[in-house]
């Protein structure tokens, strides 16, 4: 009996105790900016902080997979139709991470049919092991302008670099998303840069201007900085931080991933699958019902 009350015991701590999932989305207004290199090597750190880590990739070419050598064959478009099984299309690149790539499902999402939906809901909140982080790897050229896992995950990430045409495509992304689907809040985050007062800088300018013409209010999320280890690591097809865990990069993505998981999440009363049950129901009637128009216009 005692045995008994053990067990139920330790069901309800795991039960109560239970971390909601958090969901971040990755984007950037241009490509060269670093954004899938990031993702990869985030959540590699991530997972060496002991959370398991599930990447949504809406890229099919040097997406996050390719970043750990390996080849996405399929889609989760194959498994809401039913032409494949989970286990099919997810790839586990390292321990803790695993990536799920859905460019062509996110390209179709707001022509589903409810049979298709309710197949990626399943396939979603019923995965084996629950990621207690999500974080998408958006793609630039989504049909309907942006894509809508940035807009119901819980925080939108804006990567850019120290280039001006890098800053001048990121604002010009955080107004059209902010005019075109009143998304007001995002996250800058400064890649391939010398050093935190550059990236400080850099954030400070363009935060300055979205909110003097009242687009969006932007919180600074850190900085990666240029790093030959990092460059090296990346041709190895392997993270920073297994390679040169002293590097700058790698402790500049541990600073990052430790920052992201205490980020407030909207609805703490929310629970784990809840949490990520939500997000799926709310993504399929963001993709149902955005109007593309309004934000090319």
């Amino acid at each position: 009996m005692a045995e008994c009350h053990s067990d139920q015991a330790a069901g309800l701590r795991r039960l109560f105790c239970r971390e909601q999932t958090r969901i971040v989305t990755f984007a950037a207004g241009s490509v060269g900016v670093g954004k899938s290199i990031l993702v990869a090597n985030l959540a590699a750190s991530l997972a060496r902080q002991g959370k398991e880590v599930l990447v949504l990739d809406e890229n099919t070419k040097n997406n996050v997979a390719s970043c750990y050598g390996a080849l996405a064959r399929h889609d989760l478009l194959q498994v809401i139709n039913r032409e494949k099984v989970l286990a099919e299309v997810l790839l586990t690149v390292a321990p803790g991470v695993s990536v799920l790539p859905a460019a062509r499902a996110v390209k179709k999402l707001g022509k589903l049919s409810p049979r298709q939906q309710n197949a990626l809901l399943e396939t979603i909140t019923g995965m084996e092991r629950s990621a207690s982080v999500i974080l998408v790897d958006a793609s630039l050229d989504h049909p309907l302008g942006f894509s809508p896992l940035g807009l119901a995950a819980h925080d939108t990430v804006i990567v850019l670099s120290a280039s001006s045409a890098s800053i001048t495509d990121a604002y010009a992304l955080i107004k059209k998303v902010s005019l075109g689907y009143a998304r007001k809040d995002f996250r800058i985050l400064v890649n391939k840069v010398r050093g935190s007062d550059e990236a400080v800088a850099i954030h400070g300018n363009i935060a300055k201007l979205t909110h003097s013409r009242g687009l969006a209010r932007l919180e600074y999320s850190g900085f990666v900085p240029l790093d030959e280890q990092l460059r090296q690591a990346s041709r190895l097809c392997q993270p920073v931080e297994g390679l040169f865990p002293d590097a700058p990069a790698a402790k500049a993505y541990r600073t990052i991933g430790s920052n992201l998981l205490n980020w407030p999440l909207p609805g703490e009363s929310m629970g784990g699958v809840g949490g990520i049950e939500q997000f799926v129901q709310q993504l399929l009637h963001l993709s149902q019902h955005i109007d593309p128009i309004a934000i090319y216009a």
